[in-house]
């Protein structure tokens, strides 16, 4: 899949709601005026892949405790020029906490939202402050698979009841909206 191909799959896309129409066409336009916005090479906004994991009932998700944010988030990560978002989630998902069997709920795109990443150190050198145009996919994976944390990472990866999620600290107002965006949808679709 070229970039053209994620920007026709982002264009078909139908926002959930007005964040979304906002954010999508931001997206766009980022896609039209960088040409490595695939990559962390872009200082300004890149591409993350992002995993809203499932159990296969639907009762609860997957999170982890991300090192840098120090709050619980779902599983995700830089695209670096991987331009099928949906294997960067399903690869990040695997790097953070060892699960193997994933199956995707849906091949296309669940939600999107752009995140405002502060800046921070990595690996001894600053990071200046950027967007992470996220793509969120759903997927399901067996919530009795056997779990390891990425200590470089996060610092914990458990299973939440999905209405319990909001009793976690999931960090800041943008992230505590991205997951119950992404809760309220699922139920109102009723994902199978």
């Amino acid at each position: 899949m070229s970039i053209e191909n994620l920007k026709e799959k982002i264009e078909k896309y139908q926002p959930y709601n007005e964040q979304e129409k906002v954010d999508k066409q931001t997206i766009l336009e980022y896609i039209n005026d960088f040409d490595n916005i695939l990559t962390r090479d872009n200082k300004y906004a890149h591409f993350s892949g992002s995993a809203f994991v499932v159990n296969r009932d639907r009762t609860k998700m997957m999170v982890i405790h991300h090192n840098q944010f120090k709050s619980y988030t779902m599983p995700g990560g830089h695209a670096d020029g991987e331009n099928d978002l949906l294997k960067t989630a399903i690869r990040e998902l695997q790097e953070e906490t060892g699960i193997e069997n994933i199956v995707p709920v849906d091949n296309d795109i669940f939600s999107l939202e752009i995140f405002a990443v502060n800046g921070h150190m990595k690996e001894g050198k600053w990071v200046s402050g950027h967007a992470h145009l996220n793509l969120l996919y759903i997927l399901e994976a067996d919530e009795n698979e056997v779990t390891r944390i990425k200590p470089d990472e996060n610092s914990d990866v458990k299973w939440v009841n999905i209405d319990d999620v909001v009793e976690i600290h999931i960090g800041d107002w943008t992230r505590k909206n991205y997951f119950n965006k992404a809760i309220k949808k699922l139920k109102e679709e009723h994902v199978n």
